[in-house]
């Protein structure tokens, strides 16, 4: 641990584990700070270097991230366009004034004490987003984070400082965001869409003025409806999931099937999402509707929106579906289990029963389907 490395060295816990202490959340992660040492240093005392842009070193043991306090200098546009300094003679002071939030400019000495020389306790009791320098206007994805960190504590009351979201529509008014690449954009908006309030990460962004120009998609999103409609997302593992296809729904909700398939293809592909996530917006915009009035449907329908939603071979995906169309339509809480008892009768449906009766290729098919819709036709809630 830290004690062994010298006297000189001085280590301190720093940003999200320092913050989430303070606010009395459950501290996942821990990030430290090194004062006064060298890379060499570092690597003589066992610590693994991972830093491509600084140094940056996992704890032999712990494996918990230890960086050399650094000060930065922008070079260049985007998020990348920064050149870094690091050598012992950074000061905490130094390192603390480049981060994001006085809320994560707060470090902690191993003996307890904290160093916050950026007023960041007087933030968190007042539950303000504030930007510890000028230099916040130097990084683009900052906008970004702010809008993640506000959708993650909109619950506690935080709000974001009038200074702070003045450097948010400069950033979002000029060139720098056109520099973000999607996969960094997509990483935020995935931790954004995994907290309690994702509807207010997009609620910033617009108030920003950076949410056409990165997502121009959700041009005139109604997040006041979005977030009635992500409440009770309670599966805090399928969240992001759940969260984005309701999203999506809700952003093609005026076009028509196919232009809304196609749109949200366009917009998982340009973000680089993954292919599980949209599977699922998929299967809710054109499953939703259906499944709402799956009671009206005549038997062809049916087994033709069951395919559809590949619920015949996955039947265990039927309860998340529901739920997720239940947020958009007025659906019968008895409607899920009449559609189970349904999938498990149409997995019984035996084709060895049809080829003995010389049922074979495409015969074969027709008449699985036909027996499947005749299944279907007699459904009942």
């Amino acid at each position: 641990m830290p004690g062994s490395l010298q006297p000189l060295m001085r280590i301190y816990l720093v940003g999200g584990a320092v913050r989430d202490r303070l606010l009395g959340l459950e501290v996942k992660d821990r990030d430290w700070v090194v004062v006064g040492a060298t890379p060499n240093e570092m690597l003589d005392r066992g610590f693994k270097p991972v830093g491509r842009d600084f140094p940056v070193f996992l704890h032999p043991d712990t494996g918990e991230e230890y960086a050399l306090a650094r000060t930065e200098r922008k070079s260049g546009k985007g998020y990348t366009g920064f050149q870094f300094h690091t050598s012992p003679d950074v000061t905490l002071e130094e390192d603390l004034r480049r981060r994001d939030l006085t809320i994560n400019a707060i470090a902690e000495a191993e003996d307890g004490t904290l160093h916050d020389p950026w007023q960041g306790q007087d933030d968190l009791d007042a539950r303000i987003l504030r930007h510890v320098s000028p230099a916040f206007s130097e990084d683009p994805l900052r906008v970004l984070r702010v809008a993640r960190f506000y959708a993650r504590f909109a619950d506690l009351g935080f709000q974001v400082a009038d200074e702070t979201l003045t450097l948010m529509r400069e950033l979002s008014a000029g060139d720098e965001l056109a520099h973000l690449t999607p996969e960094r954009v997509w990483q935020e908006t995935e931790r954004a869409l995994a907290t309690s309030s994702p509807a207010h990460y997009f609620a910033l962004l617009r108030k920003a003025g950076a949410l056409d120009r990165l997502f121009p998609l959700l041009e005139g999103l109604d997040t006041d409806r979005l977030a009635q409609r992500l409440s009770d997302v309670t599966d805090s593992k399928e969240r992001p999931a759940q969260a984005l296809a309701l999203l999506l729904y809700q952003a093609t909700e005026s076009l028509t099937p196919e232009q809304a398939c196609s749109a949200i293809g366009d917009f998982c592909s340009q973000q680089r999402v993954p292919n599980r996530m949209r599977d699922l917006a998929l299967k809710l915009r054109t499953g939703a509707d259906g499944l709402s009035r799956f009671d009206q449907l005549d038997g062809c329908a049916r087994i033709q929106l069951l395919k559809q939603l590949d619920l015949i071979r996955r039947p265990a995906h039927l309860s998340t579906l529901l739920q997720m169309a239940s947020r958009i339509h007025a659906i019968p809480a008895r409607r899920e289990a009449a559609l189970q008892r349904l999938l498990m009768q149409l997995s019984e449906v035996d084709t060895r029963t049809l080829i003995e009766q010389g049922f074979s290729g495409k015969a074969l098919g027709e008449a699985l389907a036909r027996q499947q819709a005749e299944i279907c036709a007699q459904y009942k809630e």
